[in-house]
């Protein structure tokens, strides 16, 4: 589970051609331009492999693909696109969704700057959900077959592939979890306790952000509707754990929001 409020950048490229797929972020409306380098990026210690050698830095960015933007309301990638690439979140923030038979959209995560995009694709050589940008971003395109072949030969690099690939485990794992056991009180409060400790990571103030996501967005991937979300948040205010002004959030008494 990951959410969002105003990040930094992360994780540069350079440009190397890819091949376009489906809806992609290849869209000819959103130009790709060469990325600044990992070295002098500020989340380069969330999204880059740790102990790399000068050498293997260097290595690490001239395989790297371009940097994208992407605008609010735009996919990175539809589900059934052809998998050619993962993605770093460089700077603003998406959603993954998947699409019932009946039209209805389920929200199944968030993801901020410094989180990897597409590794859903890996399994089936096809990505199983919607990407889109719930405001302005920016991602870095890491083409998959040239992240492999180093993976072969450098292990940190190939440990990092590991640890997204079970953090994309855990992820699946809390949100059963969250939709199957919990009330709904504990779901919103699992949700901003969530977001709070990864904002903290990232170097941001855990206690007062702005939300990026729409309160049925919220409710979309908490598995409730509109209307208890925004209960729960004046209930939360009501009872002096968080301070509401529209998307601004004052977290007002960790202790008791984790008590909830």
């Amino acid at each position: 589970m990951s959410d969002v409020a105003e990040y930094s950048e992360i994780m540069p490229l350079q440009r190397i051609p890819l091949p376009a797929s489906g809806h992609s972020a290849l869209a000819p409306s959103v130009p790709a331009r060469a990325a600044a380098r990992c070295s002098n990026c500020s989340m380069r210690s969330i999204c880059m492999p740790q102990g790399l050698t000068p050498a293997e830095l260097e290595r690490m960015e001239s395989l790297m693909g371009v940097s994208r933007a992407i605008k609010q309301g735009e996919s990175l990638y539809r589900a059934n696109d052809s998998f050619q690439s993962i993605y770093a979140v460089r700077a603003g923030s998406f959603k993954t969704v998947v699409m019932h038979r009946d039209g209805r959209e389920q929200v199944t995560g968030f993801h901020l700057a410094g989180d990897s995009l597409g590794l859903d694709g890996v399994c089936s050589g096809q990505h199983s959900c919607d990407a889109i940008a719930i405001e302005d971003s920016n991602v870095c395109i890491i083409p998959f077959h040239l992240l492999e072949a180093m993976c072969r030969e450098v292990k940190v690099v190939q440990k990092h592939v590991h640890r997204l690939m079970g953090g994309e485990i855990v992820r699946e794992a809390t949100l059963m979890m969250l939709l199957g056991t919990m009330s709904a009180d504990q779901r919103v409060a699992a949700f901003l306790l969530n977001l709070s400790g990864r904002l903290k990571t990232r170097g941001y103030s855990p206690a007062t952000f702005n939300l990026r996501m729409t309160r049925e967005e919220i409710g979309s991937y908490l598995g409730m509707k509109l209307e208890t979300v925004s209960r729960m948040f004046s209930k939360f205010q009501k009872d002096g754990l968080v301070d509401t002004h529209g998307k601004q959030i004052r977290i007002l008494d960790l202790d008791g929001l984790a008590r909830v």
